[in-house]
């Protein structure tokens, strides 16, 4: 039984894994998967756009039930995602927070960080060579899900140009505003792992 070196491409970005069989049944997996990605989003009144920096390290276990390719695969992902959130003016130039009108000019900018607990189990199942497979080319798939659990969110504003009393209101209301994007990130708690890429067994 010889070692794998893996390359895949998918939704937790470019990764490459090495994978060591442990015995007929069990081979251990471990590499790392990169991804940056930009998108816009938008809570109840405020614009967003958002970068998305993936970064992961895995630690898998993939059994093999049957001598072909399927596979189970349970273990863990040392979890470095995280999202920059950037708020967006609208057309006229300035932000609706908690049904509050505020300049861009005035109330500076909204910025946010989104990120998640650092260890994340992940549950799957895919194709891959089995302990037992011969040397040379192979394919590899994955579908699963990484279990990240409720994104951690930090929301504010920087450079505050109005009275101190409206910017002390202006606080309060992005406290609001935070609540709203912490239920518009919530889906991220799972994240779907969908990868396929190639093997070869040396």
């Amino acid at each position: 039984m010889g070692h794998d070196l893996s390359v895949s491409a998918g939704t937790t970005g470019f990764a490459v894994h090495v994978v060591t069989p442990l015995n007929d049944k069990l081979s251990l997996r471990v590499g790392a998967s990169l991804l940056e990605h930009d998108q816009s989003e938008r809570t109840r009144s405020v614009d967003y756009d958002f970068q998305l920096r993936l970064r992961t390290i895995d630690m898998l276990l993939d059994y093999y039930p049957v001598d072909q390719g399927f596979r189970l695969t349970g273990g863990l992902m040392f979890n470095g995602n995280r999202i920059d959130a950037a708020g967006r003016p609208n057309a006229s130039g300035g932000y609706v927070i908690n049904n509050r009108r505020y300049s861009a000019l005035e109330a500076g900018r909204l910025d946010g960080r989104i990120d998640f607990r650092n260890l994340a189990p992940y549950l799957g199942l895919g194709w891959g060579k089995a302990p037992r497979a011969e040397k040379g080319w192979g394919v590899a798939l994955d579908v699963g899900a990484m279990l990240q659990g409720r994104p951690r969110v930090a929301l504010a504003t920087s450079g505050c140009g109005l009275p101190e009393p409206m910017c002390a209101q202006l606080a309060e209301d992005v406290s609001v505003e935070r609540a709203s994007l912490s239920d518009k990130v919530d889906n991220f708690r799972v994240y779907p792992v969908i990868r396929a890429g190639v093997t070869y067994r040396f």
